[in-house]
């Protein structure tokens, strides 16, 4: 019984959004929170329904406090980290009313502010009041003030100013972040399939797709919000509408630069401390950025890495037989087609819809696409597997012809993806919006309809799936760049 409390005890202090506050303000970040926020604060109480965990999260997870008369200069909302609660303080009215008039105006996106000029209206993450100019004659850090660089998928908020005051952390978590996000992966899968192994690439897609589907699923099932703003800032929003348990950014993170050490380790030659430390320290950019973004508490990521751990471990081991099955199986095209479409219908009936939902469509499209790709060039005897004989390989020198010619099958392939998904959505929309019925005046509107938002993703970006591993490949060929 103790030990369970314990239990419960650290699972409730790894889930406290006042840790990630901290973190934070430890790494720089300060939040601009508006000292008179209307509405009702959300219950913290873990038996809330999912759609008051929907609402909370559309919110930022924002804990309001309504102001109930006098004058909203002399009211603030000041996070209580070490108490873990927000609360108004009248140490702060006083403060202000000794202080006088302050400006209302928060500096410009990318404009330079100071301590000075900043400490009045600013709440540093997971303080307990504003924070305070430099003494007089002293130096003053300078910060920059910047907003989330783009809107919330769902509710097109932009969220609030915050400060940077270590510009280092900041660009190094932001390019953590999106090594999760989808330009990553249309760069990178493609890179790898074009440059280096589509024997690699084709697995490696295996596995992120499991992971991610399995991953979002999960999301939805177990519907946990993401964590409270304030203490939480937001530095990034376009994922704050969507379920926080587990991070599936930390699950990517940790699937993809393993399973890449753990197919390439004695088929290329490195020394295998490289490629060790090369996976870690991806996996712990990654994952450590979440909580920097204020995406995620850290048992969000602690249960994402875990997680990802044991798909891996079930999942590795039967790639082999998953591969084989694709390529020679005469039934291989219908069975993809198939489990990939019945899976996407699965998870459309976990919860309303969200851009998660969409976004799982198109992690199964993809799939589907590439395992039917590799079935087609297995026929016809295009892009052949290596034999035992060749392993392993040697990286070739690195050279300006080779990375010249790597960068131009890059941005050519990239070009004929883009196109072809550009092509496919002009279509798709509004032939699927024709068949079901549901107007296409307002596509945003429409694709909210499953019949038209699982087909319009499987179709589009199972043709892009597709093309990564057969048009492309059969362009660089025919042009004799491959």
């Amino acid at each position: 019984m103790e030990r369970s409390s314990r239990l419960v005890e650290i699972f409730n202090y790894l889930q406290d959004p006042h840790l990630v506050a901290r973190f934070q303000k430890f790494c720089g970040v300060r939040g601009t929170f508006s000292r008179t926020v209307s509405g009702s604060a959300p219950s913290s109480s873990g038996g809330g329904s999912k759609e008051a965990d929907r609402t909370h999260s559309h919110n930022n997870g924002a804990c309001h406090h309504p102001i109930t008369g006098g004058n909203e200069s002399e009211s603030a909302a000041v996070i209580g980290a070490d108490e873990g609660e927000c609360k108004e303080t009248a140490a702060a009215g006083a403060r202000r009313r000794k202080q006088g008039e302050e400006k209302e105006n928060l500096p410009q996106n990318g404009a330079v502010v100071t301590a000075a000029n900043a400490g009045g209206d600013t709440l540093g993450a997971g303080s307990n009041g504003p924070t305070e100019p430099a003494e007089k004659g002293g130096e003053v850090p300078v910060s920059s003030t910047l907003k989330p660089l783009r809107k919330n998928s769902l509710t097109g908020d932009a969220g609030q100013e915050f400060l940077i005051e270590n510009r280092f952390l900041f660009y190094l978590f932001t390019f953590g972040t999106e090594l999760g996000n989808e330009l990553f992966y249309i760069t990178f899968f493609p890179f790898v399939m074009w440059n280096m192994d589509a024997f690699v690439a084709r697995r490696l897609i295996m596995v992120w797709v499991w992971v991610m589907y399995l991953g979002q699923c999960t999301k939805d099932v177990i519907g946990w919000s993401r964590p409270a703003s304030p203490p939480v800032v937001k530095v990034e929003m376009f994922y704050n509408s969507e379920y926080s348990m587990p991070s599936t950014h930390a699950m990517s993170g940790t699937a993809i630069p393993f399973s890449l050490f753990f197919m390439t380790y004695g088929r290329w030659e490195y020394p295998f401390s490289l490629g060790f430390s090369f996976a870690l320290c991806w996996c712990l950019v990654v994952c450590v950025s979440r909580i920097y973004m204020g995406m995620h508490s850290v048992l969000d990521v602690i249960a994402g890495v875990l997680y990802s751990s044991l798909i891996l471990l079930f999942i590795l081991p039967a790639l082999d037989l998953i591969d084989g099955f694709n390529l020679t199986c005469r039934y291989a095209p219908l069975v993809i087609i198939s489990l990939h479409l019945g899976l996407g219908l699965f998870s459309f009936t976990l919860d309303t819809w969200s851009t998660s939902r969409g976004d799982t469509a198109q992690i199964l499209g993809v799939g589907a696409g590439v395992a039917l790709a590799s079935h087609v060039n297995h026929l016809l005897g295009l892009m052949p597997d290596p034999t035992p004989e060749q392993l392993p390989f040697t990286a070739p020198p690195l050279s300006a012809g080779l990375a010249g010619m790597a960068m131009l099958r890059l941005v050519m392939g990239v070009l004929v993806l883009m196109t072809s998904r550009a092509v496919m959505k002009a279509i798709t929309i509004p032939l699927v919006c024709r068949v079901t019925g549901v107007p296409c005046d307002d596509v945003r509107k429409a694709r909210q309809h499953m019949e038209v938002e699982l087909p319009y993703r499987y179709i589009v970006y199972g043709v892009v799936g597709f093309n990564v591993l057969f048009l492309v490949p059969f362009l660089f060929s025919c042009l004799q760049i491959s």
